[in-house]
């Protein structure tokens, strides 16, 4: 089975995630199909803090790919919000 999961980088103490889709038998850290995202935790004020290439993210999706748990809470997380709909003024 195909998996979207993160992978762990970084120094001690200083975590990064890449988000990763790869096959689930692969250890945590090891190889990888490609690459989509990334998120840095303890990013300073200012520089960016997760990324998603939601293209790819929905393309492997549709050939069944399981995000985890983490993931999916990531990208509610960050999701852009939507336009709130605001009724019009007669």
């Amino acid at each position: 089975m195909v998996v979207i999961r993160l992978a762990r980088g970084g120094a001690k103490k200083r975590p990064f995630f890449n988000i990763v889709v790869a096959d689930a038998r692969n250890p945590r850290d090891g190889r990888f199909i490609e690459r989509v995202g990334f998120y840095d935790p303890k990013a300073p004020e200012g520089h960016e803090t997760f990324r998603l290439n939601r293209e790819r993210l929905a393309h492997w999706k549709s050939v069944g790919a399981q995000p985890s748990n983490t993931v999916q809470r990531l990208v509610k997380q960050f999701a852009e919000p939507k336009a709130a709909a605001v009724p019009a003024a007669a």
